[in-house]
């Protein structure tokens, strides 16, 4: 497996909902956090709460006994960030920092210092295992990551410190299983189960903040396959469309990536997801909020207030990365991310169209006279004076006439079929004005 080739896709869903709009701690909507692809531990699962303790995919697979199937797990282990001061500041540093006063905020020479969390990339690779011996018995690749305790010091300009971030990783444990079964000839049904085997304190049985220190965050899984091909989940071939649909797939759905056509990887992810998806390529970066438009993220990121950008760049080095970024786009960028359209099939257009009483070309003058319950911004333009710029007839044969208003100050961008100042119409919605100009 190339797990390079869905590595932008990967990486998207696993800093999908990391950090959301409006990127600040205060905000309500990131004041309960890591909210896709959790898998919490088993006792606070057993609580009754809703959370998951375990996240399961399943997909059909071509290929005989000697198919090689690899299995990358990737999560977020969450990460306490706390944030100490010293009443005086230290003129060195010793590594440990007892007396320090624990503190929601500390501002250090116009810097700010919240507490909150983070997150660090996790990743278990399980080895390479045929659908021979898939189909034999399970096979469980235990794995655990163990606490860890880091600190680093807060210098003043002076170069003394004047106090200290302390980011604290609690201990996590878990077990991946995988295993296959016929349902076809020389057709496998391939499972693949994450369950978190984390032992809890009691006090954190019953309270989702504590157990989700330990929890699983942005859980997905990628599948590789060798000697073998993926069936696709969403459109499979008819003789297995029965087989596809029975595969049982819990908080994870499993999708081709890679090249389109391409059927040796899948990615299972807690998003909803087509086959073979991809990043779009005018984005200048994640934006972490949810299947994001950029466009409108980035505009309503530069109306924030100084106050509420500090706060933003002070929350997470992602989110303060992203404020930077975001300040340096160009004109030329956001006009990239003003509206794109991706394999458009070709529209039939016609250069004239006989109508009753003559014949509409290209170039008319014409009146628009919407009708009744059209929609409102169609309705607006009602009378108005428009220059036909198109005539389209679509795959069920009606006519469509695009046309720009003569009074538009911006008609250049409609002839140059931008959205905004280019409107469809249909015949019975005009009145082709004979004695204007063409």
């Amino acid at each position: 497996m190339n797990p390079r080739r869905a590595a932008a896709i990967a990486d998207a869903v696993l800093y999908e909902g990391y950090i959301l709009y409006p990127y600040r701690p205060s905000s309500a909507k990131n004041r309960q956090r890591w909210t896709f692809g959790g898998v919490f531990p088993l006792d606070y699962a057993a609580s009754g709460d809703g959370d998951p303790c375990r996240m399961q995919t399943e997909c059909l697979i071509e290929g005989g006994d000697d198919a090689q199937v690899e299995v990358r797990l990737r999560f977020l282990h969450i990460i306490e960030r706390a944030v100490g001061a010293f009443d005086l500041p230290r003129p060195s540093w010793g590594g440990d920092a007892p007396e320090a006063r624990m503190v929601p905020v500390l501002e250090v020479d116009g810097a700010r210092y919240l507490a909150w969390e983070e997150a660090v990339e996790r990743e278990v690779v399980a080895p390479p295992v045929s659908l021979a011996q898939l189909r034999e018995g399970e096979v469980v690749i235990p794995f655990g990551f163990p606490a860890s305790r880091a600190q680093e010091p807060i210098h003043t300009a002076a170069g003394e410190i004047a106090g200290v971030l302390i980011r604290t990783a609690s201990p996590i444990a878990g077990r991946l299983t995988l295993a296959a079964a016929p349902v076809a000839p020389r057709v496998s049904r391939l499972t693949a189960r994450v369950e978190n085997l984390t032992p809890l304190d009691p006090p954190a049985c019953g309270r989702r903040a504590l157990a989700q220190k330990q929890a699983f965050a942005s859980t997905h899984l990628l599948i590789g396959v060798q000697g073998g091909l993926f069936v696709s989940a969403i459109d499979p071939p008819d003789p297995l469309r029965a087989a596809a649909a029975a595969c049982v797939n819990e908080g994870a759905w499993p999708v081709l990536v890679g090249e389109a056509g391409a059927r040796d990887l899948m990615l299972a992810a807690p998003i909803i997801l087509y086959d073979y998806p991809e990043i779009a390529p005018e984005s200048p970066g994640d934006l972490f909020d949810a299947t994001e438009i950029d466009e409108i993220l980035s505009l309503r990121i530069l109306t924030m207030t100084d106050e509420e950008k500090r706060e933003m760049a002070a929350a997470d080095p992602r989110g303060r990365a992203l404020l930077e970024r975001t300040a340096a786009l160009t004109p030329a960028d956001f006009a990239r991310l003003h509206g794109t359209l991706r394999s458009p099939r070709a529209v039939p257009r016609l250069a004239a169209l006989a109508i009753p009483g003559g014949e509409l070309r290209l170039g008319d003058r014409v009146r628009l006279r919407p009708r009744p319950g059209a929609d409102i911004m169609d309705i607006v333009l009602k009378d108005q004076i428009a220059i036909v710029e198109a005539i389209e007839r679509d795959f069920e044969d009606r006519v469509h006439v695009a046309v720009t208003l003569l009074d538009d100050p911006g008609r250049e961008f409609g002839q140059d079929r931008m959205p905004g100042h280019r409107f469809f119409f249909g015949l019975d919605e005009i009145e082709v004005l004979a004695d204007a100009p063409p």
